[in-house]
């Protein structure tokens, strides 16, 4: 039995490729492939992506600007993002909408909750632009809000490791993965899963996570499935 409703979230660098910068065209066609597999399986998906391969708003702020506007220019960076994104999906036949948090009415709708709902009951795919639409918050937690709203069953963080780890595990040949993990023991033992703003979101909404690798071909329509052994379950 596989989820009903999914919110997938992808970190901008993951469209970078193997690039220093920017979008990877064959690695956003690849996941474009990879999302229409699992619409054609039923399941309905929402989409939040990062906008570190173009814009991180801490950068700005390291470099001496004020935080509110880079973290503005970043949100700006994330609807890039989905719109490549929307164009690799509509480029295979997979009907699309995109929602910004900032009103941007020539090149997306506006999010509304209901409409995004009425869209996914659809069959399509909806992808949420620009964060939550506020500065000094992530992506993370516009994936978590976002998916809360809708009321998603499930959020799968897409990374380019294959789970949770005791350590860092490009750091340390001993880490260990694990399957499944509590949301109380992920506090207790300082892991880094999400931000803590939206890890707790997760939290006090019951809603669980799944981190996994998403650069392997075919996890994505695994990981959907309840019960997978692909990448580590954050549960209650």
């Amino acid at each position: 039995m596989s989820y009903k409703r999914i919110l997938l979230k992808l970190s901008g660098e993951s469209l970078m490729g193997d690039k220093q910068f920017g979008i990877d065209n064959n690695r956003i066609a690849t996941y474009a492939r990879e999302i229409k597999e699992v619409v054609e399986s039923g399941v309905e998906v929402a989409i939040v992506i990062g906008g570190g391969n173009i814009f991180r708003g801490i950068q700005a702020v390291e470099g001496g600007m004020e935080r509110t506007q880079g973290d503005y220019m970043g949100m700006l960076a994330t609807v890039i993002n989905s719109m490549a994104l929307q164009a690799a999906l509509e480029a295979i036949d997979v009907e699309t909408r995109l929602q910004t948090a900032i009103e941007m009415k020539e090149i997306a709708e506006p999010f509304i909750k209901r409409k995004a709902v009425r869209h996914l009951e659809k069959g399509r795919v909806v992808i949420f632009g620009a964060g939550t639409g506020n500065p000094f918050f992530t992506t993370d937690t516009a994936a978590s809000l976002r998916a809360i709203e809708i009321e998603a069953d499930v959020i799968l963080k897409g990374t380019r490791v294959d789970g949770i780890y005791t350590a860092d595990p490009e750091k340390d040949a001993n880490a260990t993965k694990y399957a499944t993990i509590t949301f109380e023991e992920v506090y207790q033992k300082g892991l880094t899963v999400m931000d803590m703003t939206a890890f707790t979101l997760c939290n006090e909404n019951k809603l669980p996570i799944i981190v996994f690798d998403m650069n392997t071909p075919g996890n994505l329509k695994k990981v959907i499935e309840k019960n997978s052994k692909i990448g580590t379950l954050v549960q209650f």
